[in-house]
């Protein structure tokens, strides 16, 4: 999208989303290899049992227009919910965030710790990130995650973790590399799994334990756990790149269509195959931090050096125009100090 069309303000305005392709609007996000024909019929085929549309509208209010992804970059908020049976506003147990930049076809993956302690918008308070779900629905969520990344999220996708599994099964299993061998155990839900370390194919109950993996001396808490996320949406997408090595695609369908709910329409899902040859090239990025206590409860404590740096990242690859740095800031992922302890001329200051 040309950045003149940016500006950060309110403007609500509601628009019903057609129902016949609600639940399913991230198919492409997960089939981008999938075949048109094929893809287009059994997308149009599949209708959403449930209708969650934001408050907002068809975007964000830190656009002045609404992004069109066959022609603009854009951003998708992913995000795991984790609710029982009955529940209705479970806190998000996984969050992510994909940026899609149109002039090079690329695609980041920006992982943001559950625990985050932010700034719950519309609420007025500080608290863990992935409280704003259980607080104010997909609304107070969505209007969060824009208040710290400082970008607009035009669409979501909020997918049950139960239909992580059945997708995971329906393609036959999925790749991650392990960095160290653990085993697995969740009484609440029956999980009990084993991974060795090195690259594997792992099933559907072992990509739902390897997402959840936090309480074991290599896990690197909420920082590994992104990362692991991370490692099985990739894996979801690499797998799903090969439309002939999916056996069970009907089930596929089935399983995103019955556990995802979105704002991506039918003509947004089709723009999203532009990107198929982006795959193998997804970057990641992870919000870095501290842990911390604060009255007793657990905390990861954002550093706001590395959130900066994460800001700008993603600002730049949407190409968001007018924003201000701060006073002194430099890229630390483009800097070097010389002998005299004084920044290199060929490095960026601002």
């Amino acid at each position: 999208m040309h950045n003149s069309r940016l500006k950060y303000r309110k403007k609500r305005r509601s628009r019903r989303i057609l129902k016949a392709f609600l639940g399913i609007g991230l198919i492409a996000f997960f089939l981008f290899g999938a075949g048109v024909a094929y893809f287009i019929y059994q997308l149009s085929s599949v209708t959403a049992s449930n209708e969650v549309e934001l408050a907002r509208g068809d975007k964000s209010e830190k656009r002045i227009e609404a992004v069109n992804p066959s022609k603009d970059n854009f951003s998708v908020l992913l995000l795991g919910d984790d609710s029982r049976p009955g529940e209705t506003r479970a806190r998000t147990d996984a969050m992510m965030v994909a940026t899609f930049n149109k002039d090079d076809s690329s695609i980041f993956l920006t992982s943001i710790p559950r625990d985050s302690r932010v700034e719950i918008v519309g609420r007025g308070t500080l608290d863990k990130i992935n409280h704003a779900h259980a607080f104010g629905g997909l609304d107070m969520t969505v209007d969060t995650v824009e208040n710290l990344l400082d970008i607009p999220i035009d669409y979501y996708g909020i997918v049950k973790f139960e239909g992580l599994v059945q997708v995971v099964d329906a393609l036959g299993g999925i790749q991650v590399d392990s960095p160290f061998a653990f085993d697995f155990k969740e009484s609440s839900t029956n999980l009990d799994v084993s991974f060795v370390e090195g690259p594997q194919t792992i099933n559907g109950d072992q990509a739902l334990a390897y997402t959840r993996l936090r309480k074991h001396p290599q896990a690197n808490g909420d920082i590994g756990r992104g990362q692991r996320q991370q490692q099985v949406i990739e894996g979801i997408i690499k797998k799903s790149a090969s439309f002939s090595s999916i056996t069970r695609f009907d089930d596929v369908f089935q399983a995103i269509g019955d556990n995802l709910q979105t704002n991506l329409t039918f003509s947004n899902i089709l723009a999203l195959h532009s990107y198929a040859g982006s795959i193998d090239n997804i970057e990641t990025l992870q919000l870095q931090g501290s842990d911390m206590r604060l009255d007793g409860i657990y905390y990861y404590d954002l550093d706001p050096y590395a959130l900066t740096d994460v800001q700008i990242r993603l600002k730049q690859h949407l190409e968001i125009d007018g924003y201000e740095l701060p006073e002194g800031y430099y890229d630390r992922n483009n800097y070097s100090e010389n002998i005299d302890g004084q920044q290199e001329e060929t490095k960026t200051n601002y």
